[in-house]
């Protein structure tokens, strides 16, 4: 799946191409039409920048959404208006914009959804909810949304923090869950794909997992904001491992596998399978100029493969600010920096 097929600018390949001032942001994910690109990442109404190169970046005075819908409020006590993890997609002549409402450490929450058949107008459409959950009732978390087109034109939500790990279901012409799989919610049970679980940060029978510092609500299953990329017939399945949101003290990084149909199983390079605990380490701090690093997204751009996230820079206090780097590919189809 090529979100990107149209860009064509070209990437430079010496360096990381980051803002001539770091730039700010948490949860990147990129957009692009008549010769624009529009970054959306987490924040106030989901910040929004904008870029003729990449390079220099124009943040936005106003929020994409400068309205929040009440609907949020009702599905996720305690929501306002910090709008999390944001994932874009062009399909069908129009922009689907997910977002995540929820509060930290907690499983009550909701994914919305936007839409626009054009990004210059700066004009969303609220298409209200694609999924809720609540406390109680789901072991998984309704939050880091990403679509996916598949082969056959199917739309796909893949998205997941913690509890069970990262979830995948179909997506109807609408962008909305299939009726099936909302009673299914409503039931309190689940079906082979309404959700199906695809990657655990651990095999569940693991018990030494060292405790959670960041909510003890959430557990240790430390894995979220699921991307997946289609390159050469196999669909890659990026994931952030560990603890975001802690500035220099994060643990963030991101790891992958692969499968041959979009719904999974995913595997590493050794046939580990991402619901016990597989996955290949991609991208982690350096420790020079990152801490830590985590929830990305790639692109095909103008015949190269690019990877965005956000770093935690050591120079600038443990900061989130914008990565991007070229991707190449090793001879036995897996991805590197």
């Amino acid at each position: 799946m090529n979100k990107l097929v149209n860009l064509c600018l070209l990437l430079p390949l010496c360096a990381m191409a980051m803002a001539q001032r770091p730039q700010l942001v948490h949860d990147p994910v990129m957009a692009y039409e008549d010769s624009i690109y529009y970054l959306f990442s987490t924040g106030h109404g989901i910040q929004l920048m904008t870029s003729a190169d990449r390079q220099s970046w124009t943040v936005s005075q106003q929020p994409v959404m400068s309205v929040i819908p009440a609907w949020t409020r009702d599905s996720v006590p305690g929501f306002q208006n910090h709008v999390w993890a944001p994932d874009i997609i062009r399909w069908h002549n129009r922009w689907w914009l997910a977002y995540s409402c929820s509060t930290f450490g907690r499983n009550g929450s909701a994914i919305g959804l936007l839409s626009t058949p054009s990004l210059k107008w700066h004009l969303w459409s609220d298409e209200g909810c694609i999924v809720t959950s609540r406390e109680g009732r789901d072991n998984w978390n309704a939050i880091d949304p990403n679509f996916v087109i598949d082969a056959d034109d199917q739309p796909w939500l893949v998205w997941g923090s913690f509890w069970d790990g990262i979830q995948i279901a179909p997506l109807d012409s609408t962008m909305h869950m299939p009726n099936r799989c909302l009673q299914r919610f409503d039931l309190g049970q689940r079906t082979a794909k309404c959700p199906r679980t695809i990657a655990r940060r651990y095999d569940p029978s693991f018990k030494n997992a060292r405790p959670n510092p960041t909510s003890k609500f959430a557990g240790t299953n430390a894995i979220e904001a699921p991307f997946i990329f289609c390159h050469d017939g196999w669909y890659y399945l990026f994931v952030s491992w560990d603890y975001c949101c802690q500035g220099a003290k994060s643990s963030y990084r991101v790891a992958v596998g692969r499968s041959r149909s979009v719904d999974g199983p995913y595997v590493d390079s050794k046939g580990i399978d991402m619901r016990y605990g597989g996955g290949d380490l991609f991208f982690e701090g350096d420790k020079r100029e990152f801490e830590a690093v985590g929830h990305c997204s790639v692109y095909h751009i103008d015949g190269q493969d690019i990877f965005l996230c956000h770093g935690y820079s050591i120079a600038h206090n443990g900061a989130p600010i914008l990565i991007q780097r070229p991707v190449t590919w090793t001879p036995d189809g897996w991805p590197e920096l």
